[in-house]
């Protein structure tokens, strides 16, 4: 028995390297037909294997500083091994991993760069005839992969993730849950305004409710029940009930009254617009954002500018990647008398201005009014300017 596990196991892992070389074969024979040479593929290679290599460095760094900033708040929280683990750090990885992507490509490429300038490969290829255009190639290709993996990671796939780490730290760390909220005011549509004295979120009933509709300035009907229940078996969404229910209808000087101990009815709410989870923008996908931003605008309601600067970012940080790949390979291309310590020092203080110039804006468009779309782009326009600067001081 243990001779056909250990074979079973044995087959497993012969499959799994088979694939991988299938993968890597595949790889390395599409950008063949892209026209890449076998040096334009040893620098993809270099630059890939050294950003995946900071990713892992970094981010084992990260955890043991934050595990020990947060282990006394974590084991008086009582949660258990399988929580911390999977629902936190588990999610934590790829959250970090992806913020901070500009980072990484930023100091592998001037990493292993200043290293081939140092074993003066560099030199060689420019001695071969090849152009800081041609060198760059293999750059913005590598560039090309990492912005488009972490476009589709921080759009689709990291959102989900983060509803288990924030809803972990908000109930173990933070101390944050809230169930239950007052005086809910908001426009659910066009010219309707609702109102609940009082809500709770893990009954999912509230009492003192009213619905107000307006055309123009005008009141037409009005709503009121003693209590209001969310339907979270029924089929379609924004279904509720309420109970002991009294409806006015206003038709000039007239008036329709009409009263019920049950009613079943739709409106365009639910219990999870009434209440706000600190980094909520950062659970949500890129159409959930969109749908999220307009449906507050549409309310008028207020905080809805952090989640604009989140969806503009979603976007803002994969250009990112080409932009430090230029500043990186500009700084050190060249052969330097101080080694790799310069390149690097210069690379990680703009790396790190990159993400002081990214909060410093976010915070302008959320306390200041800065417009969102401009404050998620400004430190890319600002640092293209550095790289079109450094370009052309480059010898070409």
């Amino acid at each position: 028995m243990d001779l056909k596990v250990s074979a079973h196991k044995f087959w497993q892992k012969m499959q799994a390297l088979l694939r991988t070389a299938r993968i890597k074969f595949s790889l390395t024979k599409l950008m063949h037909r892209l026209g890449f040479k076998k040096l334009d593929i040893y620098i993809i290679k270099k630059f890939l294997t050294t950003y995946i290599f900071l990713i892992l460095i970094v981010i084992t760094i990260a955890i043991i500083f934050d595990y020990n900033e947060k282990i006394d708040k974590i084991t008086s929280s009582h949660a258990t091994w399988s929580q911390i683990i999977f629902d936190y750090y588990a999610n934590f990885v790829p959250y970090f991993s992806n913020l901070f992507s500009p980072l990484f490509v930023f100091i592998a490429v001037i990493f292993f760069t200043t290293k081939l300038s140092g074993n003066s490969e560099i030199i060689a290829m420019k001695a071969a005839g090849m152009s800081f255009n041609r060198i760059l190639r293999p750059y913005m290709f590598s560039a090309t992969l990492i912005a488009v993996v972490t476009f589709l990671l921080g759009a689709y796939v990291i959102p989900r993730g983060n509803v288990e780490r924030v809803n972990f730290e908000n109930h173990y760390i933070k101390n944050r849950d809230i169930t239950a909220i007052d005086n809910i005011q908001m426009q659910v549509d066009t010219g309707v305004i609702a109102y609940i004295s009082h809500f709770d979120n893990q009954r999912k009933s509230g009492y003192g409710f009213s619905l107000d509709k307006f055309v123009g300035k005008k009141l037409v009907e009005h709503l009121t029940a003693q209590t209001i229940q969310y339907d979270t078996l029924a089929e379609k969404r924004y279904s509720w009930t309420l109970r002991m229910y009294q409806s006015r209808i206003l038709k000039g000087n007239k008036e329709q009254i009409s009263t019920g101990e049950k009613i079943d009815t739709v409106i365009m709410m639910e219990p999870q617009d009434f209440f706000y989870i600190k980094n909520q923008q950062e659970t949500m996908t890129v159409p959930e954002l969109r749908t999220f931003v307009e449906k507050q605008t549409m309310r008028g309601a207020a905080g809805v500018s952090m989640f604009e600067v989140e969806l503009h970012k979603r976007f803002a940080m994969p250009f990112a990647a080409f932009i430090l790949t230029l500043i990186g390979l500009t700084l050190s291309v060249e052969k330097r008398k101080n080694g790799m310590g310069t390149s690097i020092g210069i690379g990680v203080a703009l790396s790190f201005s990159y993400i002081l110039f990214q909060t410093i804006s976010a915070s302008f468009a959320i306390n200041a009014g800065w417009p969102p779309m401009l404050s998620a782009w400004i430190p890319n326009i600002i640092f293209m300017g550095i790289a079109f600067y450094l370009y052309k001081k480059t010898p070409q």
